[in-house]
């Protein structure tokens, strides 16, 4: 071809590039602006689809953000915008106002001059739109599907489309002579694969598809198996095994093409593994560039050229996708026996979920385990009880979060993967420019649509929705779906609840609502509203979410009341965040350093333990603790290595546990305690932590004790030591105010990562080489270069001076 065509995302364009005397390059006339404007609750345009149609003459555009579609149509050589679509029943026809439909369209493929077909992520359909009037395109007909449709390619005749769905791991048929759906066939690995039991779970995250020339077999990228399946065309009708063999590749394929000749596929991958962090960077120099140390500059795309497997080749090929996958690995009869026991002896378990730390951040000063001391901002001084819970039970010095950040991280904690819509949107929501919206807790677009209100971050806090086609019904694009395509039901707490068990949320996918203040309940002040619907009706409206403004001890003191009243369900979720840091001049309870806010939420975590392991409940629960991912901070060994604890009975004492272990064990282990199936193939394809148990360890105790620097807070503590000598903290509230002014605190991960934790280390590390530098004079220069990212200017108070 001469051109090709690219869509701009977040800059709401087109780009054109041509060919001329065999070179390539940008049209006079690219970019083509497509004109379209910021939702109501504050979320910015997103070109995401493209597609062309067959004669050249005319180009749809998705617009992710605001459920429509652009067409552009060719006259000459010059594109101009002429048509566009609302895809929502409602805009369409006012009387299927608060219908759902048509929104999220992510991919557009174009039979022929006329026909595009829209996949629609959220509403689970194709929408058919006519094209051959550029100007007044119309929709025709919608195509239900059970999945989330994303990439979709159409046969040489143009008669039949094949989609890939997310959710449910299968591709869908499609008829475009009658519009109607032919199939859906799941293509995770071929019968007798993956173990029965598994059967009914998605979690392969199917996201695209490409056909043969010869039109026989589909290539399919499953991007959390890291393979492409190879599925025999006549057999997608049916219920027949179609998947042949499937072919390994690199870490979350995403997009898959083929010659026309056959002889090769074009895999383009998303992720790599990200290996240590220790040289962890934070300014936007070129030399910083260079070392690549933040956990999303790890991450590397990439394309692999394959030669298309032969017949006789995809059995070997698909062995190694089985070992890699662990598709047939059981637990051993020992493994078995733990869990089976623990089943019966606990009925209760708490699951703490704090912010982002690694595991040399806290824990590497431990003797004995494979920490690095110099990389340890939070020592024992500050976490003691972090410290007591390793060392009295269980260090897990080899255990490692599955997420980057907080955007997949709390999909991965909360439901053992994330689905690819959340694992595609991460790192476009993390760039500079911040494209797409932040979904993955609770909210689709800063809406609420548990309760039909706008989140804080709209610009309309809490403010009712009344437009009714503002994303109309509960379907949460981003949440997973449960066992049997249950919509949205993949969360931990969802099978508890199927078994008509008990679940208390305190912080959990909500949005706060006004101000926090040390003691809610006394003046019934609601500090929440729940954003998952099953979580809804068992939340704690005055435990407050994710706000650094307050303290995680008041927190804690808002769990005691309800569990002193006799509340104690089977699964208690917890959200205890102050180990992120921030909002220094305005943190309760004169909270205002990085090494008491940690400390405030060590002393809470301890003293949950310490609650539990005193009350007539200690024989019967454990404790999970875990961070929803390990990106604020540098490792030695590996990026997402982070801290974990098991607390409570049965859980062994003293000892190191080196297995490697990640977040999808930490689900798993809680799963097979509390007799609930696997929610997906990952944690179900996942070993429970069963090395961390000891069957004759019945007996256990904590006492939490509050970090002594702490003591310059105005929590209400304990009685303080006589012998205590109160340090205190390394800078005082002012040196942190001024030298973190210009950050936004308002919720997780709105800062520039790398340039809040340069920062950090000098406040707490002072003239300590920064790990990666070559001497003290570039660790000072690279902390002023890092002052100047934030929104207000550097000044000598910012430095302490």
């Amino acid at each position: 071809g001469s051109a090709f065509y690219v869509a701009g995302g977040n800059e709401d364009n087109v780009h054109v590039y041509t060919q001329t005397g065999g070179k390539w390059g940008e049209a006079a006339d690219s970019p083509i602006a497509l004109g379209n404007t910021q939702q109501v609750s504050g979320v910015n345009p997103e070109a995401a689809g493209i597609a062309i149609t067959k004669d050249g003459s005319k180009l749809v555009v998705t617009n992710y953000e605001n459920d429509s579609i652009t067409v552009l149509t060719k006259s000459g050589a010059t594109w101009a915008k002429t048509g566009y679509l609302d895809l929502r029943p409602g805009v369409i026809n006012p009387a299927q106002d608060g219908v759902p439909g048509g929104e999220f369209p992510f991919w557009v493929s174009i039979a022929g001059n006329d026909t595009a077909y829209v996949s629609s992520l959220r509403d689970r359909q194709i929408c058919v739109v006519n094209i051959s009037n550029g100007s007044t395109p119309t929709l025709t007909s919608r195509i239900g599907l059970k999945g989330e449709p994303l990439k979709s390619v159409l046969n040489a005749a143009q008669t039949v489309l094949y989609v890939a769905e997310d959710q449910t791991d299968s591709i869908a048929v499609i008829n475009t002579q009658t519009n109607k759906l032919v199939s859906e066939t799941k293509v995770v690995a071929p019968a007798g694969v993956v173990p029965s039991p598994l059967a009914t779970v998605s979690g392969a995250n199917t996201n695209s598809v490409t056909l043969s020339p010869d039109e026989k077999t589909l290539y399919v990228t499953n991007g959390n198996s890291n393979d492409i399946a190879v599925v025999d065309v006549s057999k997608l009708v049916g219920g027949r095994d179609a998947v042949k063999g499937l072919i390994p590749t690199a870490m979350y394929p995403n997009h898959v093409a083929v010659s026309g000749d056959g002889n090769y596929l074009y895999v383009v991958n998303g992720k790599s593994p990200t290996g240590p962090n220790p040289n962890w960077c934070s300014t936007y120099v070129t030399k910083c560039y260079s070392t690549n140390d933040y956990t999303l500059q790890l991450i590397a795309g990439g394309l692999q050229f394959l030669p298309t497997p032969a017949a006789s080749h995809l059995p070997a090929l698909t062995a190694q996708v089985i070992e890699n996958n662990h598709f047939q690995a059981a637990e051993s009869s020992e493994t078995t026996s733990i869990m089976d026991f623990l089943a019966t002896k606990v009925k209760h378990i708490i699951y703490i979920i704090k912010e982002n730390r690694t595991y040399d951040q806290v824990l590497g000063d431990i003797p004995g385990s494979n920490g690095d001391p110099s990389l340890t901002i939070f020592p024992a001084s500050v976490t003691p009880n972090e410290h007591k819970l390793a060392e009295n039970f269980v260090n897990f010095d080899n255990f490692y979060d599955t997420a980057e950040v907080s955007y997949d991280g709390w999909s991965w904690s909360t439901s053992a993967m994330a689905p690819d819509m959340v694992i595609r949107q991460t790192l476009v929501n993390y760039s500079y420019l911040k494209g797409t919206s932040y979904d993955s807790e609770g909210d689709n677009r800063n809406v609420n649509m548990t309760q039909r209100r706008y989140s804080a971050f709209s610009g309309m806090p809490n403010e009712p929705i009344t437009d009714p086609n503002i994303l109309p019904g509960l379907t949460n694009a981003a949440a997973p779906d449960g066992p049997g395509n249950r919509i949205n039901e993949g969360y931990l707490w969802n099978p508890v609840l199927n078994a008509h068990k008990s679940v208390r949320n305190y912080g959990f996918y909500i949005d706060n609502v006004g101000k926090a203040v040390p003691y809610p309940m006394n003046t019934t002040t609601r500090q929440v509203y729940p954003s998952n619907p099953q979580l809804n009706p068992n939340t704690d409206i005055y435990f407050r979410g994710y706000d650094m403004n307050n303290a995680d001890y008041y927190l804690y003191q808002e769990w005691y009341r309800e569990f002193s009243s006799g509340h104690h369900p089977t699964l208690t979720l917890i959200r205890l965040p102050h180990d992120h840091m921030g909002s220094f001049t305005t943190a309760l309870a004169g909270l205002n350093t990085p090494d008491l806010q940690v400390a405030d939420n060590d002393y809470a975590v301890g003293s949950i333990i310490d609650t539990i392991a005193h009350s007539s409940y200690a024989s019967n629960t454990l404790v999970f603790v875990i961070e929803d991912d390990a990106q604020d901070g540098p490792d030695h060994v590996d990026a997402h290595r982070s801290i974990a604890f098991i607390a409570g009975p049965y859980v062994k004492h003293n000892a190191l546990i080196s297995t490697q272990y990640n977040t999808l064990n930490f689900i798993r282990t809680m799963e097979r305690i509390l007799g609930l199936p696997p929610l997906h193939l990952t944690d179900g394809l996942a070993q429970p932590m069963a090395d961390a148990f000891d069957t004759a360890q019945a007996s256990w105790t904590f006492a939490a004790t509050p970090a002594p620097v702490l003591y310059n807070s105005t929590l209400p503590l304990p009685p303080k030591p006589t012998a205590l000598q109160i340090p205190k903290p390394v800078h005082d509230g002012k040196y942190w105010a001024n030298a973190m002014k210009g950050f936004d605190f308002s919720d997780a991960d709105r800062v520039d990562p790398q340039a809040f934790n340069r920062i950090l280390w000098k406040g707490m590390k002072g003239d300590t080489l920064y790990p990666g530098d070559a001497n003290l004079a570039e660790t000072h220069k690279r902390y002023k270069d890092a002052l100047k990212k934030r929104s207000v200017a550097a000044t000598n108070d910012d430095e302490g001076q």
